[in-house]
């Protein structure tokens, strides 16, 4: 084994039974995204033990930080949550109403849409997402410390490109 080479991993066992039995498969494309796939779930498992000490899951994370980087004074519409996270309404309320009993977020009417509602972060909420978020950047940043800067950003841009050319491309 190359000395700069990572050691073999699951994915390789796999494309090795490939080659065996189907030798005339270009396996180049497994490869790339059963690893995406493996990283995705080893970092979703990392996240979702980071964020629980503050009483929140990966979803009602994710809900809690988009109000957070919308800016002060952090208030979306349900309609404007759910099409960033790409969720259903049903599963939308779902997360709003376990973060409004939980006193993280509070949901008022919408005083330009009679029809409509809004949906803030309380002061308890933008507390719980500051440390959440760092908690989990802690975690990301950890796994990401086998690379240096330079592969690090090497990996963002390449990932970058691979999700540009996956947009909309619905085989």
């Amino acid at each position: 084994m190359n000395p700069s080479q990572p050691p073999r991993d699951p994915v390789d066992a796999i494309i090795d039974q490939w080659a065996a039995v189907r030798p005339d498969l270009d396996t180049k494309a497994m490869e790339v995204f059963g690893r995406i796939y493996r990283l995705s779930r080893a970092m979703g498992d990392r996240m979702e033990k980071a964020y629980a000490p503050y009483g929140i899951s990966r979803g009602e994370f994710d809900v809690l930080a988009t109000l957070r980087r919308s800016g002060e004074p952090y208030t979306l519409s349900p309609r404007q949550l759910s099409a960033t996270l790409m969720l259903t309404t049903g599963g939308m309320t779902g997360r709003l109403d376990k973060l409004e009993r939980a006193g993280l977020l509070r949901r008022s009417p919408d005083p330009h849409d009679r029809r409509g509602l809004q949906v803030t972060l309380t002061e308890k909420g933008l507390d719980v997402i500051d440390r959440a978020v760092g908690a989990g950047l802690d975690v990301q940043t950890a796994a990401l410390s086998s690379l240096d800067t330079e592969r690090a950003d090497q990996l963002a841009g390449l990932l970058r490109e691979l999700l540009a050319g996956t947009q909309g491309a619905e085989h």
